[in-house]
């Protein structure tokens, strides 16, 4: 299991940008980056900072993977066949803690990894508590009949501020989702904007 060592918000004001679209993020406050320094004058960012702060804001979406995790999967988006930006967004919405967390089935992408790996999911009937299983269209990610009442569950399905997206089919009365389809950035109803190209081009300079 990864260890997150920076509070989720920090990322949202080193960034300068509320990335979950969280009605509590700090950003909604102050729109300045955290500590003694976080006041000071904004620079214009070179295009090796904007393309670093693209990949920063992408990767710590996904409940802030390391950089050793994240360049994996950019490593495996650039073999597939098509676009790699578009190929890079796909895989990570495979990732299992992504689809637990798209489906409302956790309030947050960091409840959403710590849900799958204390066991309360499974994938086509059998239980799975890895968060980077790869889901494939048709599987059917199911929450286990026990852990179907619980708080955080409760409160997720009745969230207000996100919607299921279309790639997804879910039933939260049984409490079941299922992968239709890889998604394209388009498809993914990020609350900001993502550039996955200035990721690629980050990577084919670094």
């Amino acid at each position: 299991m990864t260890k997150r060592t920076s509070a989720k918000y920090k990322i949202d004001r080193r960034m300068g940008e509320n990335i979950w679209g969280r009605p509590k993020s700090p950003v909604n406050r102050r729109d300045y980056g955290p500590g003694q320094h976080g006041q000071r004058r904004k620079q214009k960012l070179s295009d090796f900072g904007t393309q670093l702060r693209a990949k920063q804001k992408l990767k710590g979406y996904y409940g802030d993977l390391t950089e050793k995790q994240f360049r994996r999967i950019y490593a495996e988006a650039e073999r597939i066949k098509g676009d790699t930006g578009e190929n890079l967004i796909g895989l990570l919405e495979r990732r299992l803690d992504a689809v637990i967390y798209r489906a409302k089935f956790v309030p947050t992408v960091f409840a959403a990894r710590q849900f799958v790996n204390h066991g309360h999911i499974t994938v086509n009937g059998q239980r799975v508590n890895v968060p980077s299983y790869r889901v494939r269209e048709g599987d059917v990610i199911a929450i286990r009949d026990k852990s179907k009442q619980l708080a955080i569950v409760l409160e997720a399905v009745a969230l207000a501020e996100r919607d299921v997206p279309d790639y997804l089919e879910v039933d939260h009365s049984k409490m079941t989702a299922t992968f239709v389809r890889t998604p394209a950035l388009g498809d993914v109803p990020y609350p900001v904007q993502m550039e996955p190209n200035l990721v690629v081009e980050f990577y084919a300079k670094n």
